[in-house]
């Protein structure tokens, strides 16, 4: 080794005050990330799909009915707005954090349209899809120590997002016996003193469960009776669904509740990451508080794209939905051969079914469709303990890839 070369070697080894590097960037048993990042799961999808992606690299070609990411693309003025406009010179600086005024009146349109709910523009707020304002929402209400109430089964996202809040969570049940609604009766004996929101989604995910004006009266009693905020997770209202609700159509609603929604599913526009909140003024300055420390705003050719895609027609939402129908016939035909049990009412981007007797663990029964046909379908547990037992099926996959999962999975089983 020559001098330079030990000379350079000396400099890496040792730092100022008797340090090493080694000592920093070798042993790092010192170190450990946050207690509220320890107490959760990488989301369960960034596992498994890269699992999925595994197998994909190695030749097995899985079919993949587990995520619920429309497959289609948004409507053509959709995507011709968003090309015009990111041509223009003067719409790549950074925009309000409020989003454009031209989108949020597009928001509070499309609310009176489809809703049948009043809205000024001040009352909506655009964000980077409906899972950044579940941050948003819970950074704004909640203190260290605060209670949340979630569903079991729900959205792990609520669960999670609590928990890096160091939030109590408290989940309620969900049940196939009580129709997959809230028990009110139950929450009422529950020791409410320190909650501050209620996490719902109707149309439920995953169940399918579908909305009811009777299910939003109750929760907004219910919300303004312990002064608890209702957050009702609106994504799935346009997906086989003949009656698009929203909970802020119940008289006061607005007082105790704020509403996500999202085009992720409704109009295919999940990487746009295009989502909004609605609520009565005061909530939606302060989640702005939140929001505009955290983002930068969005771009605006895409808010002008989604301006246009709020005014699809109701021919291309019809058009999506026969896609869908056909698709529900394909995954209801792949419960049946796998001996599911499921309700033929449900509504929204998915299946839910009930494992057959003598199954008892969804993440064993889908692994082995997984490994065995190839074939990769949502073990229900991952939503929650009550999810156990169940399964789902997205529609997000084309017709000929739910047949050959069909196909593989027949073979499977008969041979």
């Amino acid at each position: 080794m020559n001098n330079v070369a030990k000379d350079k070697n000396s400099q890496l080894a040792t730092l100022p005050h008797g340090g090493s590097r080694r000592g920093l960037l070798g042993d790092r048993g010192s170190i450990q990330p946050a207690a509220h990042i320890q107490s959760i799961s990488e989301y369960y999808f960034s596992v498994k799909l890269a699992e999925v992606a595994k197998m994909n690299a190695e030749g097995k070609n899985v079919i993949s009915l587990g995520v619920g990411a429309p497959d289609k693309m948004p409507s053509a003025e959709t995507i011709e707005t968003l090309c015009e406009a990111a041509h223009r010179p003067d719409v790549h600086a950074y925009q309000p954090y409020t989003g454009i005024p031209e989108l949020r009146k597009a928001y509070a349109d499309w609310y009176r349209r489809i809703y049948n709910v009043e809205l000024a523009p001040e009352e909506t707020l655009p964000l980077i899809g409906s899972k950044e304002g579940i941050l948003h929402i819970s950074m704004t209400f909640l203190n260290f120590g605060d209670s949340v109430l979630v569903p079991n089964p729900g959205y792990p996202t609520y669960k999670s997002v609590s928990e890096l809040l160091r939030a109590n969570v408290i989940e309620y049940d969900l049940l196939e016996e009580n129709g997959w609604l809230p028990d009110f009766d139950a929450l009422e004996k529950q020791d409410l003193t320190r909650v501050k929101l209620m996490w719902v989604n109707y149309p439920n995910m995953p169940t399918g469960t579908n909305a009811t004006t009777e299910l939003f009266e109750k929760l907004v009693a219910f919300g303004k009776k312990h002064n608890i905020v209702i957050c009702h997770d609106n994504p799935y209202s346009f997906i086989l669904n003949e009656k698009p609700m929203s909970m802020l159509s119940v008289d006061g609603a607005k007082d105790i509740c704020i509403e996500l929604n999202s085009l992720s599913k409704s109009h295919n526009m999940s990487g746009w990451r295009m989502g909004m909140l609605a609520s009565n003024p005061q909530f939606v300055k302060w989640v702005l508080k939140a929001k505009s420390n955290i983002d930068s705003g969005q771009f605006k050719p895409m808010q002008l794209a989604t301006i246009a895609a709020l005014s699809n027609s109701a021919e291309w939402h019809s058009e999506m939905n026969r896609v869908y129908a056909e698709r529900r016939v394909w995954a209801e035909k792949i419960m049946d051969l796998l001996g599911c049990t499921y309700d033929k009412t449900q509504v929204g981007l998915f299946v839910w079914g009930k494992m057959p007797a003598g199954q008892s663990s969804s993440k064993d029964f889908i692994d082995d469709i997984l490994h065995r046909a190839r074939v990769f379908v949502t073990p229900g547990v991952i939503f929650g303990s009550n999810g156990e037992g169940y399964i789902r099926i997205s529609l997000g996959s084309a017709v000929e890839k739910m047949q050959e999962a069909h196909q593989r999975i027949e073979l499977l089983i008969t041979n």
